[in-house]
């Protein structure tokens, strides 16, 4: 599994713009899309999460838990670690995901008239 980059989202995310969101959270596509690929670390979330704080990422990864979209899995040996991982029901999210993304794309400059008047 590749690392996660850096330059994952674009500095100015669309998150904000959009009507749609998780649970009622701005970050909440954006862990999903995280977790994509796999399992990942707290740590290697907040490559591509760095503009999100500590504690929000927690807030974001807890309701995501306790909607049924996110796996927590503490590990205690050799090393404490905890992983996150989507569940069946998180992946039944990235189409519908990559679709908003689609559409945000496509309606980037009508989101930001919309918003600035």
């Amino acid at each position: 599994m590749e690392a996660l980059r850096a330059d994952m989202f674009e500095e100015i995310c669309p998150s904000g713009l959009l009507p749609f969101r998780i649970g009622g959270d701005k970050w909440a596509a954006l862990v999903i899309r995280c977790l994509e690929d796999g399992p990942r670390r707290f740590s290697e979330l907040r490559v591509p999460l760095a503009r999100v704080s500590p504690k929000v990422l927690t807030q974001s990864l807890r309701a995501l838990e306790r909607d049924g979209f996110v796996l927590r899995t503490e590990y205690a040996q050799p090393v404490r670690r905890v992983t996150y991982e989507l569940t069946d029901l998180g992946r039944s999210l990235l189409e519908p995901i990559r679709v908003v993304c689609e559409w945000t794309a496509d309606h980037w400059d009508e989101l930001l008239d919309a918003r600035e008047s």
